[in-house]
């Protein structure tokens, strides 16, 4: 108790471990402003979308009915479930609007990748230049999507580089689905749960918000100098 009360009086948590990833890019300032670069200073009349997929998203239904938080006590589920199919969600974020373009497989191929490329494409106005931000998930740079690109001239493909997830917004709506609608969610099919997936995305469009980032440590912050805005 009392190493306990020093650590409290002193603010000392050493029990707290916090993780970080690490580049060995040497590259890897100038490869980022590429990507800033389209969300601070995007091309004239052109569309920027974050793309990504979320993956092995499990439909549980819960055997026991959740029980309301009251005074007290929070909300209580069930400890038993029943695993239904998964699916994964693939969504596109415009980094002008904040709008979210989603829709839901049953796999995530390229194939899987090319066809939600292509609605994204159908979606905006004809001849309009499009860059679109992913990662380097192997099925994001397969034979299939390269000859999409090369089918769609106006469409360019920006590749975030090893450990920096981070860099694309999407990532941010996945965590904010996962907490809001799968996390404590009960899905009894999958018809049920692609049903609530696209109902939550469709709610987020009525009020969408874009993302403004600001460095916590500006003695950090990436140069402006190097970024750029990228074809």
């Amino acid at each position: 108790m009392m190493v306990a009360r020093v650590w409290r009086t002193h603010g000392l948590k050493p029990n707290r471990i916090e993780p970080y990833m690490a580049s060995n890019d040497p590259d890897f300032e100038t490869k980022a402003a590429d990507i800033i670069g389209l969300y601070l200073n995007p091309p004239a009349d052109a569309a920027v979308f974050c793309v990504d997929e979320k993956t092995a998203i499990q439909a549980l239904d819960r055997t026991d009915p959740a029980l309301p938080r009251y005074a007290g006590r929070g909300e209580r589920h069930g400890f038993e479930y029943y695993r239904h199919v998964t699916l994964s969600l693939y969504a596109a974020c415009n980094t002008q609007t904040g709008e979210v373009l989603g829709i839901t497989t049953g796999r995530h191929t390229s194939a899987e990748f090319v066809a939600f490329l292509t609605d994204i494409v159908i979606n905006q106005p004809r001849g309009k230049e499009i860059h679109m931000i992913a990662d380097n998930l192997s099925a994001h740079k397969s034979a299939p999507v390269k000859e999409f690109s090369e089918a769609h001239p106006k469409v360019y493909l920006h590749f975030t580089q090893t450990c920096s997830s981070w860099l694309n917004q999407i990532e941010l709506w996945f965590g904010k689905i996962e907490r809001d609608a799968i996390a404590r969610g009960v899905f009894t099919s999958f018809s049920d749960l692609k049903r609530k997936l696209m109902r939550y995305t469709r709610q987020c469009n009525r009020s969408p918000r874009t993302v403004k980032w600001k460095y916590a440590d500006p003695s950090r912050h990436i140069s402006t100098k190097s970024v750029v805005t990228g074809h």
